[in-house]
């Protein structure tokens, strides 16, 4: 199904059920600050499975990335951070940042790939966040990719939705999605490395 939800009001009805769907193992394509992206509940394994098979990715080798509400939640999943990184993160989330810091036993063992990091994302995106806040727990975040190397990334979320409706539970319409993804930071090193320039400016 296709559902609108407006970022400056997201339908709290809506977003009940997109969770509901969530919780049940289904899969969902939202907006970001960013590329639309597709994900499930981080909890589900037949869900997270489903999601690399469309993606056509091996779990153990690939960077997924949690989306949060905030960065209340962060320490459920990650070692502890130092101040430096903390504050870095604190200055740039909301925001196109995808912060990469090191797991602890929380993950859920789907996600320990051979590095045992995990992406945090917390988008600057009401809908995608709303719906974290209403499910309860993060949502695993992958982008949607387009096969046509020009496009790259499909923006438009009716197209989006032509193409993977038979895939997946439910694809948001938020308006036109970015075509540019997340900056990634790396903070599991003493010094922080920026490892993908993406959308977002980062003020180290």
């Amino acid at each position: 199904m296709l559902v609108k939800i407006y970022e400056d009001n997201p339908n709290e009805k809506e977003l009940k059920r997109l969770a509901d769907i969530l919780r049940n193992g289904g899969l969902v394509i939202y907006p970001t600050d960013t590329i639309y992206g597709i994900g499930c509940d981080i909890n589900n394994a037949k869900a997270v499975e489903k999601v690399a098979r469309i993606k056509n990715i091996n779990l153990k080798k690939a960077n997924l990335s949690f989306i949060c509400y905030d960065l209340s939640h962060i320490s459920d999943y990650t070692k502890p951070i130092n101040n430096t990184v903390f504050k870095l993160m604190k200055r740039h989330l909301p925001g196109p940042f995808t912060f990469i810091l090191n797991a602890n036993n929380n993950v859920p063992k789907l996600f320990k790939n051979n590095k045992k990091t995990v992406g945090i994302r917390i988008p600057d995106n009401n809908i995608i966040r709303e719906l974290v806040k209403e499910l309860g727990n993060p949502i695993l975040s992958t982008s949607v990719r387009d096969e046509d190397d020009v496009l790259e990334y499909t923006t438009d979320p009716e197209l989006i939705y032509e193409k993977f409706a038979d895939q997946v539970d439910a694809v948001i319409d938020g308006g036109y999605g970015a075509n540019e993804p997340s900056t990634i930071i790396d903070c599991t090193h003493d010094e922080v490395e920026i490892i993908r320039q993406g959308k977002g400016e980062v003020d180290l």
